[in-house]
């Protein structure tokens, strides 16, 4: 029988911030746990929306134009091609849906990329 995934278990398993982890699959994307805290790096993903839901925490997506802020039980939908940078003053822990594979870091690579691992 299948079973439930606690969204709990699975931020308990993180193993530091910038890390995303993998917790699900549906129709081509992605379901992703993150802990976020300080700067990202700023990016865009060419053919990609991100969309980033707080489950605890807040923070901030910087936007050229811009500032989204977002509290618990608040998302925000990145559109492709939209360079962004994500911020957490302090710990905070997010939801990601994002196409399968898609880089972290999208066009900026560098020594934040982290390929996204299951749990």
């Amino acid at each position: 029988m299948p079973d439930a995934i606690r969204l709990a278990d699975k931020l308990a398993l993180l193993d530091g911030p910038w890390r995303p982890a993998v917790i699900a699959d549906c129709n081509g994307q992605e379901v992703k746990v993150v802990e976020l805290e300080g700067e990202f790096v700023w990016h865009a993903h060419a053919d990609a929306d991100e969309l980033f839901l707080v489950l605890s925490g807040a923070m901030r997506i910087e936007l050229r134009d811009g500032v989204v802020e977002l509290g618990e039980g608040e998302l925000y939908v990145v559109p492709r091609g939209v360079e962004h940078r994500p911020v957490a003053e302090s710990r905070c822990q997010v939801l990601l849906f994002e196409p399968a594979a898609l880089v972290n870091t999208g066009d900026a690579g560098g020594p934040m990329t982290a390929p996204a691992r299951r749990l």
